[in-house]
């Protein structure tokens, strides 16, 4: 009897988790449709063309076409996934797919259908959370789940404002979790496809691409360079499906340009909160200050302010910002890691790497969109329920990157949903910490070696005792910045109309940006130091 009861329980909780994981996507969904009918930005009607251009023109024109505007500017792999999506749009509404419809095209049936596919295609955020959380114990996996599949910040963005990036940050998720795992090969793989569905992911392959090739390429000359060019093989048959049909084109040039428009200028909109704010308000700041002394300083034409795309790169005083200099700030900024990466290469710390490098990437890159911070928001999730000061460190970074995208969304009727998002997100973390870490005992698992520990980071010490805490109990800094945050919301929304009127319309949008980008920073300090601390 006690092995029949065994064995019924085993099998109970061998399926558990994957149910309790349906239910967690099924809410998210029924939040989704409620969203259906909001506020859509641009961003839906690039897709909507996007859909008509594959479908009613041939391969060959689909980088060239300038019926829109909005022309394609994804990589091939997007690209043959609207060409997939394409079909059944058809088949739902044949108007969806005319390439001569016109801009705007908002009808019922292209407004549900195009909502609908976003919410399918989370079922590869759905499956990566799945494989990397499938190890931990109940409690963890539910805190995770929580935090990444009812994201705010995915919701704000994809499922009103409209993108997918539930879709290819799931690649991204399938990709860390054989990483973990030790599957080396099928993890490059994954992320090598993830390229190409989305070039803006390259930031992480640096940390790839050091990890592999000292993890999976490892074990002498022979042994090396054999794994070596399986690897670099496999990577490059990935491409090669991508992007063949427009080499055989002759057309990668085009393609290229359309993938980096590097003429677009330094920011992507002036509240994108990262170093570049800093920046260009050092700038402004010097060129007032020199105005005043009575020198002559030229005004930039570009526009820091507006919020708009565009070629914002000119200043008045400080030197010129070019997309080298970016890149070669981004891999100064990420050397750390990847030292660390080249040193110890550590499957259980390649999600922290990935994190870090997103990171960098959105505060020092060219022409950065303010949505890119859920590309390191959301793989911290997955390891914010490991220890104490994980939890604090992503709950204070998940409300500032939260309340960075409220921009996004500025119409009146949408207000109260995306500050009820945050606020039962805040409360969500804030009792699931307190869950996690309720008794004020936290374990410190061993590593490689006996009695030695290594900590989030990989530095040594103690290891398999009990560490004391004191609970979820944040510092004075992470207090006070979110009150920070409210009177800016307050400032912005209500008081700066009331006094100001249309004056200084900009200052709000500024303000927001500023805030946010010391909060950003924090987060990428705190991160460094945890990394050369482990060196």
């Amino acid at each position: 009897m006690g092995k029949e009861k065994v064995s019924s329980e085993d099998v109970h909780n061998s399926y558990s988790p994957k149910t309790s994981l349906w239910w967690f996507y099924l809410v998210a969904t029924c939040i989704k449709a409620l969203l259906f009918p909001s506020y859509r930005s641009t961003d839906f009607e690039v897709h909507r063309n996007w859909l008509a251009l594959t479908h009613s023109l041939p391969l060959s024109q689909w980088y060239f076409d300038e019926t829109s505007p909005w022309t394609l500017d994804y990589p091939p792999f997007f690209a043959y996934f609207e060409r997939f999506l394409s079909i059944f749009a058809h088949l739902v509404d044949p108007q969806i797919v005319h390439l001569q419809q016109g801009l705007n095209y908002s009808s019922n049936k292209v407004i549900y259908f195009q909502r609908l596919t976003v919410i399918v295609s989370d079922l590869t955020l759905l499956y990566g959370v799945y494989r990397l959380t499938r190890n931990l114990d109940s409690r963890k996996q539910k805190l995770i789940w929580s935090l990444v599949i009812w994201s705010p910040m995915l919701l704000i963005v994809d499922h009103v404002h409209f993108q997918y990036n539930g879709f290819l940050i799931g690649i991204l998720l399938i990709s860390l979790s054989y990483l973990e795992e030790g599957g080396d090969l099928l993890g490059g793989f994954v992320f090598a496809v993830l390229l190409c569905f989305k070039h803006l992911f390259a930031v992480a392959a640096p940390v790839y691409f050091v990890y592999l090739l000292r993890h999976y390429c490892r074990g002498g000359i022979v042994r090396g360079s054999s794994r070596l060019l399986i690897m670099g093989g496999m990577v490059a048959a990935v491409f090669a499906s991508a992007f063949g049909p427009f080499f055989y084109f002759g057309q990668i040039q085009q393609v290229i340009q359309r993938l980096f428009p590097f003429g677009r200028g330094l920011c992507h909109a002036y509240w994108a909160p990262n170093f570049w704010v800093f920046y260009i308000m050092s700038d402004k700041g010097l060129a007032f200050i020199f105005r005043k002394l009575g020198f002559n300083i030229q005004t930039p034409a570009g526009s820091f302010t507006a919020g708009l795309v565009g070629d914002s790169s000119p200043f008045s005083v400080l030197p010129q910002v070019t997309p080298s200099m970016t890149f070669i700030m981004v891999l100064l900024t990420l050397s750390p890691c990847l030292f660390k990466a080249w040193k110890n290469p550590q499957p259980k710390m390649i999600c922290r790497w990935v994190a870090y490098a997103y990171t960098c990437g959105f505060l020092f890159g060219w022409h950065v969109h303010e949505k890119a911070s859920l590309h390191f928001v959301i793989p911290l999730a997955i390891v914010a329920a490991q220890t104490l000061e994980d939890a604090k460190h992503y709950f204070l970074l998940s409300i500032v990157s939260c309340y960075s995208l409220f921009p996004l969304l500025f119409e009146a009727q949408e207000y109260p949903i995306k500050v009820l998002l945050l606020l039962l997100h805040s409360i969500l973390m804030w009792s699931g910490f307190s869950a996690q870490f309720h008794d004020g005992i936290e374990t410190r698992a061993s590593n490689a070696r006996p009695k030695k520990k290594v900590d989030q980071f990989g530095s040594k010490g103690s290891s398999g005792e009990p560490v004391k805490n004191e609970g979820f109990v944040i510092s004075w800094i992470e207090r006070i910045y979110p009150v920070g945050l409210v009177v800016v919301e307050i400032w912005g929304q209500f008081l700066h109309p009331l006094l100001l009127g249309d004056k200084l319309a900009f200052a709000p949008l500024m303000l927001v940006s500023i805030y946010c980008a010391f909060g950003i920073m924090y987060s990428w300090i705190w991160q460094l130091r945890s990394i050369v601390k482990s060196l």
